[in-house]
């Protein structure tokens, strides 16, 4: 999972595996989803993501 804020456009991309997308959705105008040939979604990209999301805080836990 690769997680990656692209300041000078407030973009927010979240990569949850590395595969070819054969499709993209529109989820919302500020929102895109990558879709997998299986129909998984392996992406999201945010728009905006300084009011949409809580950028300056991020946490990551892996529960077992």
């Amino acid at each position: 999972m690769k997680i990656k804020y692209f300041q000078n456009t407030d973009t927010l991309y979240i990569e949850f595996r590395q595969t070819e997308i054969v499709k993209t959705k529109d989820y919302d105008e500020n929102t895109l989803l990558d879709i997998d040939c299986e129909g998984n979604v392996c992406a999201i990209t945010i728009e905006h993501a300084r009011e949409r999301a809580d950028i300056p805080v991020f946490s990551y836990e892996q529960i077992a």
